[in-house]
């Protein structure tokens, strides 16, 4: 017996509605995309200077099919383990919408099997820590329904390391230093006057 569209329709809105209240667990994820990124194990690589370029791919291991449903991208940088432990701000949770392993944000695009690419600067504002790269897939719904990473299961090998601006910039430390200079000049140059003046007035 056919079952009713109407039927159908309430299905697939109550099925989307328990995804996103409930949430999705990473657990439940496959991992269909390949993702690469131009860095090597280990590489410091320098906030606000550096950049990496990030490539991503559908798997043709996987059934013709198994991507219908995806329809954006978005690729993130994250947290390593070694990076995590003792901070809770940035703890891996497997319900996504608590995870707190990718908060920064690379790029977003429509999703393509293949032949994608971003090229990107590394922001000022990433701290100093240990990183690997996660592209998730996303659905009509923005729900995520499939990842890929430039690391293993363990997020232990292919890491990389951010060394995060100090605040301070070697042209502010020259004038320091030179304004340092010219205030302790200046002030032998004033003791200088003042003394030659003192000696003067005596013989006036």
């Amino acid at each position: 017996m056919e079952a009713p569209a109407g039927f159908l329709v309430v299905s697939l809105l109550l099925s989307c509605f328990v995804a996103t209240s409930y949430g999705v667990y990473f657990s439940s994820l496959k991992e269909t995309l390949l993702v690469t990124a131009t860095h090597t194990q280990g590489q410091v690589l320098k906030a606000g200077e550096d950049k990496i370029t990030v490539t991503w791919r559908f798997n043709q291991t996987y059934p013709a099919g198994t991507d219908s449903n995806y329809k954006t991208i978005k690729v993130k940088l994250c947290y390593a383990p070694i990076s995590q432990k003792d901070r809770k701000w940035r703890k891996t949770e497997d319900l996504l919408k608590k995870d707190k392993t990718c908060p920064h944000k690379i790029v977003a695009r429509p999703y393509a099997a293949s032949n994608n690419s971003f090229t990107w600067t590394i922001e000022k504002d990433i701290p100093s820590a240990t990183y690997f790269v996660r592209a998730y897939a996303f659905d009509a719904q923005d729900v995520q329904v499939a990842y890929g990473q430039t690391t293993d299961a363990h997020k232990s090998t292919n890491l990389f390391l951010v060394q995060a601006i100090t605040g301070r910039h070697t042209s502010l430390d020259i004038a320091s230093v030179c304004f340092s200079v010219f205030s302790v000049v200046s002030l032998a140059f004033f003791f200088f006057i003042e003394k030659r003046k003192a000696k003067a007035s005596p013989q006036k």
